[in-house]
């Protein structure tokens, strides 16, 4: 069974994936919308798939290549000190924004309004290729497949620690779905209000993150350094 520590680490770089924004507005949009439930639910099973399946793509490549992930190994300091590096740049410069446009809608508000009215097929493409070609989101599914290969598990488990991390990482989009599930009418405020805190405060709360976990990746790196 997974150490305690592994699926700390799993669930705290899934919901670092969970917190996108765009992909979030999308999902309230969406349940705003009609036919939420099933609009909604294929969305949120798109962002499953799509996280689990790159995770386990990153296990495949990871032994095939008999990539050594221990503390201290090259491969992983070297992921632990680039993502860091990564994740705190990119952090700085979604807080300097959001400090500079604060108030103001984001550039990419009225693009997430055209994603959700085009076809269901072509918006779940759409948000599956944007969630893996991400440069945030990519580095933390390489960190979370670089957790479960260090931990030389055998396959049942790595793949319930894949699914784990899925579930993590599509927290905030399970959150909305499950509400207006329950009762759709009594939460339409709470989604409306919740999608424009979004817009006025997403780069702030994106940026605060990255710069949280690009310093803890950062320090593991150090840390991995100092190891070998």
């Amino acid at each position: 069974m997974a150490e305690p520590r592994i699926w700390t680490e799993l669930l705290t770089y899934g919901l670092g994936v969970a917190l996108s924004p765009i992909h979030i507005v999308l999902m309230l949009l969406l349940l705003l919308g009609a036919s939420p439930l099933r609009r909604g639910g294929l969305f949120l099973g798109g962002w499953l798939l799509t996280s689990a399946l790159a995770v386990i793509g990153l296990l495949t490549l990871g032994h095939g290549l008999l990539l050594d992930m221990t503390q201290g190994s090259d491969h992983r300091t070297g992921l632990d000190l680039i993502g860091g590096g990564a994740l705190i740049a990119l952090g700085g410069r979604e807080l300097i924004r959001g400090v500079l446009e604060n108030g103001t809608a984001p550039a990419w508000s009225d693009a997430v309004d055209r994603f959700a009215a085009m076809p269901l097929p072509l918006l779940l493409l759409i948000s599956s290729i944007t969630e893996v070609i991400s440069p945030d989101d990519l580095l933390l599914f390489a960190k979370s497949a670089a957790v479960i290969l260090s931990a030389q598990l055998p396959l049942r488990e790595e793949i319930i620690c894949s699914a784990g991390f899925s579930a993590s990482a599509s927290a905030f989009l399970l959150m909305p779905f499950l509400a207006v599930f329950v009762g759709r009418q009594r939460v339409l405020p709470l989604l409306q209000s919740g999608k424009a805190a979004l817009l006025q405060r997403g780069e702030l709360v994106v940026g605060s993150l990255s710069f949280g976990l690009g310093a803890y990746l950062g320090w593991q790196g150090i840390s991995g350094l100092m190891i070998s």
